[in-house]
């Protein structure tokens, strides 16, 4: 990718367009990370829906232990998320231009120990469930939150459950017969089609992402998320470069 283009994706000065292309590519990156590893560590690491649900189910049928990693779980997406949110506002106070490459810099640094040493950490257990169950799920909750405050939560990546409702509203909108009424009429009902085909982008991006993650990871096992740790510091490094460079140039500047 070119320089200038990699850095408009995760710039602190942000257009829609970059919006997109950067949730698209995310959207890609959570899904190839949620289905591959499934097949990892034997679970879904994004869907919170579905883990508070099982606690439920399993804390009625007694089976606590199951309980505890759910809880686990849960708690790790939710420090993903305060982790992001901590590493923007920083950046922002300080008027940084990484403020949304940092975390994507600390998911590509998680996803390459994920990938070099996940036969060896999948042995070890941290809060009820292997470290890699809590990789994972912190990962999906750090992405989760950056793609909600870069887009201002118009976009999700790591769940498609409102991507898929926000298809079916434009969609139920785009097949509205408007009878008898002209398009200057306030009751008239017309699809945003440019949302339409974001949203048909991000499902078919997490689909794609997770048909090849999981192929990934079947055949070649946890050195599969390497590509997509690579791919996340190539979209996010030249922001971080350019903060660094700024720090040094006012480092050596001598003082008055």
């Amino acid at each position: 990718m070119p320089l200038r283009y990699t850095r408009t994706l995760t710039d602190s000065v942000r257009t829609q367009k970059a919006d997109k292309q950067i949730g698209t590519l995310l959207a890609f990156v959570a899904g190839a990370i949620n289905a591959g590893g499934f097949l990892a560590v034997h679970q879904y690491t994004s869907h919170m829906t579905g883990i508070v649900s099982t606690m439920a189910d399993q804390l009625v049928l007694g089976a606590y232990d199951l309980v505890l990693a759910g809880v686990a779980a849960l708690i790790c997406f939710l420090c993903g998320s305060v982790c992001t949110t901590m590493m923007v506002n920083y950046a922002r106070v300080h008027r940084l231009r990484s403020e949304y490459a940092l975390p994507l810099l600390l998911e590509a640094v998680l996803l390459l120990c994920f990938g070099m040493m996940g036969a060896w950490i999948a042995q070890m257990h941290g809060l009820f469930v292997p470290i890699t169950v809590m990789i994972l799920s912190f990962l999906m909750g750090l992405q989760n939150a950056l793609i909600t405050k870069l887009s201002r939560s118009t976009i999700r990546t790591t769940h498609v459950t409102g991507i898929v409702t926000d298809i079916g509203i434009e969609l139920g909108k785009l097949f509205y017969w408007n009878r008898g009424r002209l398009r200057d009429d306030s009751h008239f009902v017309m699809a945003d089609r440019g949302r339409l085909r974001l949203h048909c982008a991000l499902l078919l991006a997490f689909f794609s992402g997770g048909t090849i993650g999981a192929w990934g990871f079947n055949h070649i096992g946890y050195i599969a998320t390497v590509p997509l740790a690579c791919l996340l510091v190539l979209i996010s490094s030249i922001p971080a470069f350019d903060d660094m460079r700024a720090w040094l140039t006012n480092k050596r500047r001598p003082a008055d």
